[in-house]
Order: C-alpha cells, then structure tokens, then sequence
C-alpha cells in the first residue's frame, strides 16, 4: 500500500465526490467529505515523512514510465504543500458543519461538499503532477469547483463574484494552456522533468521565451498577485465563510507553488532570475500589493473585505521572497506559505463564528463583543497578531526570515518597506481588536441581544489552528527547516 499512496492522495477524494451525490444526505455527505479530507492528510503526512527519509519520489501512472507515459513526482516542496492543502480543508470541514447550514440549503450540502471535494482534488492533483499538461487539467477541475462553491453565497453578490473569477480564472487558465502549448512544440515533452533538461538545448529558444510569458501572466492571475488580484476581494466576501476559509488557506498557495515549479525547477533559477529577470517584474508588484493593499485594508469596514486585501498583501510578501531567488528568500516564501495558510484561515473561521451568532462582520457594530464572544475574539486576536508578525507567532518568524533575505541582499529599503506594511497591519487589526475589546455600546442593537459564543464545532477546528500558529511561532525550527530542504531542492533544480 505504501507504494500506491502517491495514486490515492488523488484517487479517494475523487471517488467521494460522486458518491455524496448519490447518498443526497446532508450529514452522510458532510461525514463522507470529512473522511476523505482526513484519509488524503494522513497519506500527505507519510508522503512528507518518506521524502525527507529517502528522498524524492517517481511514481508512473499505468505503470508507463515517463517521459512517455503520466507521472506523479513529490519531493520536499510540493509534499508540504500537499499536507497544507489536505489539513486545512478537514479542519475547515469539521468547522463548516455548523457553519455551511447559515449560507447552504440543506437539500443542497451533498452538491455542495461534492464540489468541495473535487476543488480539493483539482488543487491535491496540480501540486503532485509531474506532467505539466495535468496541471492545466487539475487546475480547471479545481477552478470549476471553485466556482460553485463561491455561488452558493447567500448574497446575491456571491453570483457576480464567482461570475467574475470564472472570466478572470478562465483568462489565467487560458494562458497557462497557451504557455504549455508552445514548451510542448519547442521540446516535445511535457513532462516535468524532461523538459527541464531539454529546454536549454531546444533549438526554438523563442517559442521557450513566448511560453515563458504565457505561463508568467497566467499564473499570477490564478495567485491573485497585484495587480492581477481583481477577482479576490469580492469572491473572498461574498462566498459562504467556510468556503473563504478554505481558499485563503489553499487555492492561492498552490498557485504561488506553480510559481514555483514552473520558474526554478522546469525554466531554472539561472534562465528566469539571470537571462530574463523575471525578479524586475515580481519584486515591484509584490512591493507595491503588500503596500497598497494594506492600505485600503485600513479602509474596509467589513471583516471579510478587509482580510480579503490583506490576503493580496500577504501574497506580496510570499512573492517578494520568491523574486530574491536566494536560499533565504525562497525558505521566507515557503514559510510564509504555511503560516499564512494557518493565519487566515483561522481569521476568517473566527470572523465566521461572529457572522453565525450576529449576522454580520460589520466591525463598527461589534461594540465590545469579548463580553459575549470571549473565546472566538481571542482567537481572533492571536490571529491578528501572527498577521503583523507578534514574537512568538508564526507570522514573526515569516516576517522575520523575509526582512533578513532582504538584508543579505543589501536591499534596506525592501526591509523598510516591510516594517511599514506590519505596521499598516497593526492599524487595521488593531482598530477590529479596540472595538472589540473597549468601545461600549453607542446604542441598543436587537440583533446583539442574547448573543452567545460559537458552537464547540466550530470552536475547536479554530482553536487547532490558533495552536498550530503559535506552536510555529514558538519552535520555528520545526517549519524552517522542511522550507530550507525544499529551497535547496528547487534551486537545485530536478
């Protein structure tokens, strides 16, 4: 069995979705979805421990070696990622148990876990692929699914917002293709692998460069990097929270891991960062998203608005660590993946727990809400402080990392730069803690009476994640040093 996890890490989660069609039972759907979700961590968590032990593993699809038949690869970078994607939708499924029943219908939760499942799949099957043609395919089956699960919004605005990102993902998407089309005719392979061996000596050098920008634009469009973010705010706002949670933890990050794979390990750090400086295009858009973003996050009085830009700002700092195309800079990036993943992903679950009991995110009507919500605002108040990057949460240690990669890199100024934008965190965060915690009530709000706290199902997935940020905070060695390994490995190439 252990031979085959690399097939099951896809196959499972694939083979429950049409099955919680068939059931058409909400909680029996719920329950299949969750299993499912925890089946594919645990074989994540092997696949990581496997990896680290003997190194990176091959495994042939049909049992047709490459580069003729389909391949899965997994090496140190890409099972992280696996094992983040897969946690947190089954600490996010256990959290929307309770949370999906505000927003979903229930005769529709078995369409609605179906295609949670399949995104899942879709993002599980682009981190794991070897081929880079099966990146195209899983990443529509995920973006599909996406934008269903987006639909089932209760506000009206949720059907313009997934009708947005359909237009803006199906553009992303159709780049990519176009990229990967024109590195099949220059090398006449679309394996991974292979084509990071045949890429330097194809005699059609041009077709490489066109396919290179394709598949550069493409894929900062599906990583929402600024300014290509537009689909962001609004998807993130408007879609059932669950659903948010889910996607700020997952669906951009494997984007940026596609970042990854195609620019160090298939073109190679020395053709994007030394022959085409692809870091004058990255650094500038990461500098200027973590800065303006920040910015108008000041300005957003809704919760999931304002977490939603803060979102494109944290993208930022992950893609100005990639763009230093050094060990430091890509273990920063890789970091940050992780603990940004936990960071909003428990945000937005506490955010969510106050639109269960209250009915909204609006932060000037949550006059001082830890006196019915204790537990939920401290959770979102640990939360906060990981985002500005606090001692002793994961978010420091990112922060931390990124401000020293710069350093070595005698860029002061990126380094000031970053100061500036945690303390524009610290602004925005901190006036969502102030009402929370000191502003009394200015009138009688009929909603706000006989508040109480969240259910415990949503409460504990949270609080696992708060832990998780801290635990990360506190023993930074125990994610550094899986980033440092994958950094080695994609400057090392294949």
């Amino acid at each position: 069995m252990t031979e085959q996890l690399p097939a099951l890490q896809i196959l499972i989660t694939m083979m429950a979705a049409p099955l919680c069609v068939l059931v058409r039972h909400a909680r029996i759907s719920w329950a299949i979805a969750l299993v499912a979700n925890a089946f594919a961590c645990w074989v994540a968590w092997q696949l990581l421990q496997q990896v680290q032990a003997t190194g990176p593993i091959r495994y042939a699809l049909g049992g047709w070696a490459a580069p003729t038949g389909i391949e899965y690869y997994i090496d140190t970078v890409n099972a992280a990622v696996l094992l983040v994607v897969s946690g947190i939708s089954t600490l996010v499924l256990v959290y929307a148990y309770k949370s999906v029943s505000k927003s979903v219908p229930l005769t529709k939760h078995y369409l609605f876990y179906s295609a949670w499942l399949l995104c899942v799949t879709g993002l599980m099957g682009i981190v794991i692929t070897g081929d880079a043609f099966n990146v195209f395919v899983f990443l529509e089956v995920s973006s599909l699914a996406t934008y269903m699960l987006i639909s089932f919004g209760n506000d009206r605005r949720a059907l313009t917002a997934s009708f947005r990102y359909l237009v803006l993902g199906s553009v992303g998407a159709s780049f990519i293709l176009i990229g990967i089309g024109f590195l099949y005719a220059a090398t006449g392979s679309l394996n991974m692998i292979d084509l990071s061996s045949r890429i330097p000596d194809s005699e059609s050098q041009r077709a490489v460069l066109v396919a290179f920008s394709f598949i550069t634009i493409g894929v900062l469009i599906k990583a929402a990097v600024f300014p290509l973010h537009a689909w962001l705010p609004n998807a993130y706002t408007y879609a059932p929270v669950a659903v948010t949670a889910f996607l700020a933890g997952t669906a951009t990050k494997v984007s940026l891991y596609v970042l990854l794979r195609f620019f160090f390990s298939i073109f190679g750090e020395e053709y994007s960062f030394g022959q085409l400086f692809l870091n004058t295009i990255l650094l500038p858009a990461a500098v200027a998203g973590f800065l303006l973003m920040s910015l108008v996050a000041i300005f957003q009085t809704d919760l999931r608005r304002m977490l939603a830009f803060s979102s494109v700002a944290q993208i930022g700092y992950i893609v100005a660590g990639f763009s230093l195309a050094s060990q430091s800079g890509l273990t920063a990036g890789i970091v940050h993946i992780v603990n940004h993943a936990m960071i909003k992903a428990s945000l937005f679950m506490a955010v969510g727990c106050i639109i269960y009991r209250i009915g909204h995110a609006h932060r000037p009507s949550l006059d001082n809400l830890f006196k019915r919500m204790p537990f939920t605002c401290v959770a979102f108040i640990i939360s906060g402080f990981s985002l500005i990057g606090v001692p002793l949460t994961g978010g420091f240690v990112s922060k931390f990392m990124l401000i020293n990669a710069a350093m070595e890199r005698d860029m002061w100024i990126l380094s000031g730069l970053i100061l500036v934008s945690s303390l524009m965190a610290v602004i925005y965060v901190g006036r969502v803690m102030e009402v929370m915690l000191f502003r009394e009530s200015r009138q009688t709000q009929p909603e706000s009476v006989g508040v109480s706290e969240a259910p415990v199902s949503m409460l504990i997935p949270l609080y696992v994640l708060v832990t998780m940020g801290l635990y990360f905070g506190i023993n930074g060695s125990a994610t550094l040093k899986v980033a440092g390994d994958a950094a080695r490995q994609l400057l090392g190439g294949f």
